[in-house]
């Protein structure tokens, strides 16, 4: 039922929903300005039994922010001109906390709203029908192609989609200098009907550019050119492009149910994790009773296995790839797990197959850009992907890594967050969580009575 109500009325029913509200920014164009959004009430208690387990992907999950920051960085460098590091060292510590954990809207307008005065016209044009073409021509994602093509409309480009030597050349793949060759004519024919006289068609325009570097990343990386793709990223020797976040491997399989009494030979594992992420070693008082407690938790998981689901900003195309590389390198860490041999197998059978894995895959195309982090709505999604009504949410537990994204766990009725920062998130506010394990997930195994109580 609809309830049309006057100022008074709205704060009263506001202020019984709940003692904890946050002011959430919509995008440039969306009315209103912003949105009042009630938080659940936070839990710090030990929980009652743990019965779901919701986990953001990039950054929580999987090391792919850096991919994210990298393509929005060549966005800002394509639009303005300054190509090397020698005439602008690039994103830094101060932009974090504003493209990381939102939607990629939010992301591009906190950038362009900074750089905006460094801008050139003539090199954003050529970088935006650069990603027109590579996105119509070799893009994967049919819904980020429909993006594209609604922009050129709006951009006063509608034209283009219909030029029979447009859609000529976008039928068959062409080489990089036939493709530079084709974007500075297309440039220099239709340039002249762009001109961005307001912010959120500068947004459109970066928008285009910054997906077509990252689904660029993902296509080489699907098709196996992984050593390009690292080189050009400029990423030190022998690491992946994508990375599983320390111990998460460990995490799955044991709230999952699958580990079992070998939970305790993962304990070196784990405090090697830790140590890596900390600089410093993790104090176990008693390591008998550390002992106790992770078979009692692993115990639980294995008569209760927990529902999962996973849950990013990201497009699925994108989560697709991504996920599938996560779990090629988690089946290689299981190979060096000093377990038993059968449960050895099994937890890498089923790491070769994560959709099965997963109780839920909630991604951006499961919603829209404007109801992305910090809204509430890719976690409610994911809470009704698993069946979990509202009177048993107290029971499941929300990892995230940035602070838009704790805000939307606890806006969607979850008041348990944990909060496990990296490297590019520690400068984020996290008042919104309700515990922050800066050691990550081995931190959160290790202190496994913040997972589960009985």
């Amino acid at each position: 039922m609809n309830i049309f109500a006057n100022h008074k009325t709205a704060v009263d029913k506001l202020s019984q929903l709940s003692d904890d509200f946050v002011l959430i920014q919509n995008p440039d164009y969306v009315f209103p300005e912003y949105e009042v959004t009630p938080l659940a009430p936070k839990l710090t208690a030990p929980l009652q039994g743990t019965i779901g387990v919701v986990m953001d992907m990039d950054g929580t999950t999987t090391t792919t922010e850096e991919l994210c920051i990298f393509s929005l960085e060549y966005m800002v460098r394509q639009m303005s001109g300054l190509l090397t590091k020698e005439v602008w060292e690039g994103l830094n510590h101060n932009d974090y906390p504003f493209i990381i954990g939102n939607s990629t809207t939010k992301h591009v307008e906190y950038l362009i709203s900074k750089y905006q005065h460094t801008f050139q016209r003539d090199a954003m044009l050529r970088a935006y029908f650069y990603s027109v073409i590579w996105t119509l021509n070799l893009g994967h994602d049919e819904g980020r192609k429909k993006e594209v093509r609604d922009s050129l409309a709006a951009l006063n480009c509608k034209e283009l989609l219909e030029s029979r030597h447009f859609v000529d050349f976008l039928a068959i793949e062409h080489s990089q200098a036939e493709t530079d060759e084709f974007t500075d004519f297309i440039k220099n024919v239709y340039g002249n009907r762009i001109n961005p006289a307001s912010f959120s068609e500068l947004v459109r325009i970066g928008i285009d550019i910054y997906y077509q570097k990252y689904h660029q990343i993902l296509r080489d990386l699907d098709l196996g050119r992984r050593d390009d793709i690292i080189a050009s990223l400029s990423f030190e020797s022998g690491r992946k492009l994508i990375e599983p976040m320390p111990a998460i491997g460990i995490f799955i399989a044991l709230i999952k149910g699958w580990l079992e009494d070998d939970i305790v030979r993962l304990i070196p594992q784990l405090l090697d994790s830790y140590r890596k992420k900390m600089n410093k070693d993790f104090t176990v008082k008693n390591m008998d009773l550390l002992k106790k407690d992770l078979l009692d938790t692993s115990d639980y998981f294995k008569k209760n296995p927990a529902k999962l689901a996973v849950v990013t900003s990201s497009i699925a195309y994108e989560a697709q790839i991504v996920l599938q590389e996560v779990y090629n390198v988690l089946q290689e860490e299981v190979r060096a797990w000093e377990i038993s041999h059968s449960r050895k197998l099994k937890i890498e059978m089923m790491f070769s197959r994560y959709r099965e894995i997963y109780d839920g895959i909630i991604t951006a195309s499961d919603s829209n850009e404007i109801r992305l982090k910090p809204h509430r709505d890719l976690y409610s999604i994911a809470l009704h992907t698993l069946s979990i009504p509202k009177k048993d949410f107290s029971k499941v537990i929300g990892f995230e890594d940035s602070e838009s994204g704790s805000i939307a766990i606890r806006a969607a009725g979850i008041g348990r967050c944990v909060v496990v920062p990296f490297n590019q998130t520690s400068g984020h506010n996290f008042n919104a969580s309700s515990l922050i394990a800066e050691g990550g997930l081995a931190e959160v195994i290790l202190k496994n009575s913040e997972l589960i109580y009985e």
